[in-house]
Order: C-alpha cells, then structure tokens, then sequence
C-alpha cells in the first residue's frame, strides 16, 4: 500500500545514504537546509519541483520512492 509514511521513509532512507551534507544538497536544489532535515526527519514531503531535484541530483528512481515499485 502506498501511504505518505512509506514514501516519506523511503525519500529519508535516500537522502541520508547519499552521503551529501544537508547545507550541500539544499543548495543544489534551492531549498533551506531546514527544508532537508524535515525531509529526512519525515516531518514533510517535498514539493513535487522539490523532489523532482532531489530525484536528479541523487540519482534516484521517482517511482520507487513512491512506492510504485519495490
């Protein structure tokens, strides 16, 4: 089942194996720092312009962090 906590997890899980410092990764993609550690935090999920530049920049597959696939 696809819910928020499973993508949030999963965007969290990513960003934190990515190796990239907070401060870094949001400058990338024109976002706070603060914004970053919420993603990580599970607190929000990103704006979907947002997580479009942190699937680019990551290198991520979109539809597994939404759980579209396993």
């Amino acid at each position: 089942m696809i819910t928020n906590k499973n993508i949030q997890s999963r965007l969290s899980d990513a960003i934190k194996r990515s190796g990239m410092k907070q401060k870094d990764l949001s400058d990338l993609i024109g976002v706070s720092q603060s914004c970053i550690a919420h993603y990580v935090k599970g607190d929000i999920l990103p704006s979907i312009d947002t997580f479009a530049n942190l699937c680019k920049v990551l290198d991520l597959d979109p539809a597994y962090i939404l759980c579209l696939q396993d």
